[in-house]
């Protein structure tokens, strides 16, 4: 990715943040070892969004307050469309968000934020969505977009439909109703599936949104889809990698191969996805390639944002939301989410441009 919209002021930030990155490192040290480092910060920082960060954020919450004990993170894992409305309500001191902030909610204002300065999308954590079913008897499965895309509209409603058949000649696939579980709430995972069957599917017939735009069975937060698909009889449904459990996964069609998720992978198509055009010189929106034919490339991945402001109300807030995503985003914090997540890490240049933003925000 090339990040050259930032000229001489991001470099002068940048030999800034080092200092505060080699921090947010030694917090993650400390609290993995004890060492006692001291912190002057305190406070209570009230957060929330994105499901899918919900085992990262757990990890990063405890590790954060070990090593600044006068600070407490509160993360709900409301949805990505509930974290959004309540950060800009003011109601919280950041966004975890699935999906960046469309044009509209930057058109408007954000509660926390000091009065004319906007709120931006760093990104601090990557995750392949999986595919997720359970069929007795089918242990593995292989899916195009176009035929993925079939069983979520609704225009393919069995298991051996000729579709599903002619992409798994090995299967023995039973005669039953197929049963597509979406999330109810607004979420930023369904952007991304969404998303990704409005670029790589011609029968999809919708735009990307954080609502499933089709009926069939819906439940709440990545967790109720997983519950349901496990639960359920000839499910299918779709959910964040970290929370997929044991249930079986689909491979996805790229180019001429089908792969399955790995976070190696989902980190592959993000390193070769640009930013979103148009947007201001310190919003890292990714315009992620969801049309790879490259087999080393998992396009159906998440990149989930931290929306914070670039100047707060309150600076005391403002204080605690620099370190607590600076560390977020740094070496320590992503090796914190990828053992407790399985995550795939910013890369170094990502986790420098995050960091070099973050240097900047009172």
């Amino acid at each position: 990715m090339n990040f050259k919209r930032f000229g001489r002021p991001a470099a002068i930030a940048f030999v800034a943040v080092i200092a505060l990155s080699s921090c947010a490192a030694n917090e993650g040290d400390t609290a993995s070892t004890g060492d006692g480092a001291e912190s002057t910060l305190t406070g209570t920082l009230n957060a929330g969004g994105a499901s899918s960060q919900g085992a990262a954020q757990e990890a990063w919450a405890a590790a954060f307050q070990i090593a600044n004990p006068d600070v407490t993170i509160n993360y709900d894992p409301s949805g990505s469309g509930a974290g959004r409305e309540a950060f800009i309500a003011g109601g919280s001191g950041f966004a975890g968000s699935d999906s960046y902030l469309s044009e509209e909610e930057l058109a408007g204002e954000f509660g926390a934020c000091a009065p004319d300065t906007l709120a931006v999308d760093l990104p601090v954590y990557i995750s392949p969505i999986a595919v997720i079913f359970n069929v007795e008897g089918v242990d593995e499965l292989n899916l195009d977009a176009d035929t993925l895309a079939s069983i979520f509209n609704g225009t393919i409603t069995n298991w051996n439909d000729a579709a599903i058949v002619a992409l798994n000649p090995d299967a023995t696939l039973p005669d039953l109703a197929i049963a597509a579980v979406h999330r109810s709430d607004d979420s930023g995972t369904t952007e991304n599936f969404t998303d990704y069957l409005a670029q790589a599917s011609t029968t999809w017939g919708e735009e990307a949104s954080d609502t499933f735009p089709f009926g069939g069975e819906g439940a709440q937060g990545t967790s109720g889809v997983v519950s349901a698909v496990t639960n359920g009889v000839g499910t299918i449904g779709y959910a964040d990698a970290s929370q997929v459990n044991d249930l079986s996964t689909v491979a996805l069609k790229v180019g001429d191969e089908f792969v399955a998720y790995t976070p190696e992978a989902a980190a592959e198509v993000v390193a070769g996805s640009p930013l979103v055009e148009g947007r201001a010189a310190d919003d890292l929106a990714l315009d992620l390639n969801r049309q790879t034919t490259n087999p080393e490339e998992y396009p159906l991945v998440l990149v989930s944002y931290a929306i914070v402001c670039n100047e707060y109300a309150d600076a005391e807030q403002g204080e605690l939301v620099n370190a607590y995503v600076t560390y977020m985003a740094s070496e320590a914090g992503q090796a914190v989410a990828e053992e407790s997540a399985g995550i795939a890490p910013l890369s170094a240049e990502l986790s420098e441009n995050v960091a070099s933003i973050l240097a900047t925000v009172k």
